[in-house]
């Protein structure tokens, strides 16, 4: 057994009935390549019987402590039954893409069943009416808990589950990290680790504190000298309420060159201020047809892997939110991408200056009997409504294989990132780069936008005018 950090466990502290704490991803296969040019359900599930067997994250379930007076712990199951966990779907036609994006919106809203590992698989058949796509596709929809992964151990998941060619590989690949054990510890034992920890607090405290106030100093003498730069104020949108259990998914693709040629156009940008741009100007554009676009710039949770050298492949979560502004509050898109770029370049500065540890620092000195209950009551109380917001959004850039990867033997086409959204931020979305493409995908409150095909006009129409703006006529890719 191994017990959860502060990080991992407040993600399942501070998960609600209308907001469960999990990620995903939805990858689009190709089955031709498979071995008899299809892909069966029980394939599949076999596929991830021998895969999955090395995957900690896959294999762990969660242990509470008496009373929840510490956190969680880990514990390895004996038998890894992957039949629990994936589930097979099948759109009636046409089978298009509105079908698949209602299917992931309404499967993403569900929580996970806390009594077994905290993930689940979806075959989804009956795409033949999917625009772009072969005919005999599947899509392979993940929810993982957060309290489990982030977006880069997520991302190293991915190269447990899948190859580097289509020929099938009959023997399970091994992870950077080993199974525990999976001897469950007694009550009485948990109570006494519980104890240890409690009479370890006030040290740790105090270790925190030292080690906070130095960073602290310094992010404070760099604002006074204007050396470093911190947001003073977030503006209210429609994303920054209580949000419903009803979800939206959907996303639009363009090709990652065209993202490296804005980029190499521009000079000192890069391909995350890219996809950042062309968010911050759907964003615009949508609360400019909602009449309600603030005059201050937004501002956006942009998660950053603080992973240090040679724990690539540990699990849990070790990232740190960057704030970012989107100068959303800047029309033309040449300007705000230039904009952007200082914005990301200063928001990394503040970040480096405090320590990407810092907060994560203090945030695994919460109690664990109270952080439950103090979101659930900031949910009832709707106190995200009565405080101003610290963020408008999330947006994450989570780059996968630069080359292509086959599961079972079937090519994998595309990858999209679904996100979790929460009480204040009701808006996730995700920059995923695989092979020569890059998807803007976004997951949402239903009631915060009813009208997701309208949202992924504004990210096309985002792209197109900053592509036009960068990419001279004679240099843009036949359209």
């Amino acid at each position: 057994m191994r017990q959860l950090t502060g990080i991992d466990a407040a993600f399942l502290y501070t998960e609600l009935e209308n907001s469960p704490m999990h990620v995903g991803g939805l990858a689009i296969y190709d089955t031709s390549t498979a071995p008899g040019g299809k892909l069966e359900f029980e394939e599949a599930v076999e596929h991830i019987k021998l895969r999955g067997r090395s995957v900690p994250t896959m294999n762990e379930v969660l242990v509470h402590t008496p009373l929840n007076i510490d956190h969680p712990y880990w514990l390895a199951e004996e038998d890894f039954v992957p039949e629990y966990h994936i589930k097979h779907f099948s759109l009636p036609k046409p089978g298009n893409w509105e079908q698949l994006c209602a299917l992931v919106a309404h499967i993403h809203a569900l929580p996970l069943d806390r009594s077994r590992p905290l993930w689940e698989m979806y075959f989804i058949e009956g795409l033949d009416g999917l625009a772009g796509y072969p005919k005999g596709c599947v899509g392979l929809l993940s929810k993982i808990h957060h309290a489990s992964i982030d977006g880069a151990a997520g991302a190293q998941i991915g190269t447990v589950i899948h190859d580097l060619e289509p020929e099938v590989r009959t023997k399970a690949k091994k992870t950077a990290v080993e199974i525990p054990s999976g001897q469950r510890e007694s009550t009485f034992r948990l109570l006494m680790n519980a104890q240890t920890n409690a009479l370890k607090y006030p040290g740790r405290v105090f270790g925190a504190a030292r080690e906070a106030l130095p960073s602290l100093a310094m992010v404070a003498r760099g604002v006074y000298k204007g050396e470093l730069k911190r947001i003073r104020s977030v503006p209210r949108t429609r994303f920054n309420s209580n949000v419903s259990a009803d979800r939206i998914f959907n996303s639009v693709r363009f090709s990652l060159g065209d993202f490296r040629a804005i980029k190499d156009a521009i000079g000192n940008a890069t391909i995350n201020d890219v996809a950042l741009a062309v968010s911050s100007g759907a964003l615009r554009r949508y609360l400019e047809l909602k009449e309600e676009l603030p005059e201050e710039s937004l501002v956006a949770a942009v998660p950053v892997n603080i992973r240090r050298e040679g724990a690539e492949g540990a699990g849990g979560n070790q990232v740190a939110n960057m704030a970012v502004q989107l100068c959303s509050d800047i029309e033309d898109p040449i300007e705000r991408l230039r904009a952007i770029s200082e914005a990301t370049r200063s928001a990394k500065a503040y970040t480096q200056t405090l320590g990407a540890g810092t907060m994560n620092n203090l945030v695994e000195l919460a109690p664990s009997l109270l952080v439950a209950p103090m979101a659930k009551l900031g949910g009832d109380f709707k106190i995200v409504e009565r405080t101003k917001p610290m963020f408008n959004c999330s947006i994450t850039n989570v780059p996968q294989s630069k080359v292509p990867l086959y599961f079972s033997g079937a090519k994998m086409i595309s990858n999209f990132g679904v996100g979790p959204v929460l009480n204040g931020i009701g808006l996730f979305q995700i920059i995923n780069s695989y092979c020569d493409e890059i998807s803007v995908s976004f997951s949402c409150c239903r009631k915060m936008m009813p009208d997701p095909d309208l949202y992924a006009e504004c990210i096309e129409e985002s792209y197109d005018a900053l592509y036009k703006a960068v990419i001279p006529r004679s240099k843009r890719r036949s359209q």
